[in-house]
């Protein structure tokens, strides 16, 4: 009987140590998304859009944007150009384009959480990649 009490003393100290680990996950994945200020009328560039296969684009166009979540003050769009997939290693530019932000009639400080989805049309078929960022945003006074 007390082998039990035991095992069960520790069963409970596993379950706690386990749910404190899933509750600071939750809480410290918010706190790292990425925060960016934009001042309005400013425009920042996000990132790289691609999509290869052995250092050749497979992309089919460029990818739509859906607005999941955000403030109506900010925009996201796509600048068509080469671009460089320097997370594949490859050495030359393939068609792509830069993902840019854009505050748009601010007229008071907000912060808002923006969230977004990448809708590719690819060779091999539809992709998706998506994102949240927090963004703050000041009127231009």
């Amino acid at each position: 009987m007390t082998m039990r009490m035991r095992f069960t003393s520790t069963g409970a100290a596993i379950l706690l140590t386990v749910a404190s680990f899933a509750v600071n996950d939750g809480a410290s994945a918010q706190n790292t998304l990425r925060r960016l200020s934009l001042k309005n009328g400013e425009s920042i560039e996000l990132y790289a859009l691609y999509f290869v296969s052995n250092c050749h684009s497979i992309m089919i166009g460029l990818p739509e944007i859906e607005v999941l979540e955000g403030p109506p003050e900010v925009a996201l769009s796509i600048r068509e150009e080469p671009v460089l997939p320097r997370r594949q290693g490859c050495a030359a530019k393939v068609a792509g384009g830069t993902l840019v932000l854009t505050a748009k009639d601010v007229t008071e400080t907000a912060e808002a959480k923006l969230t977004y989805r990448l809708n590719y049309k690819t060779k091999d078929g539809p992709r998706q990649s998506s994102a949240a960022l927090m963004v703050s945003l000041f009127p231009d006074h």
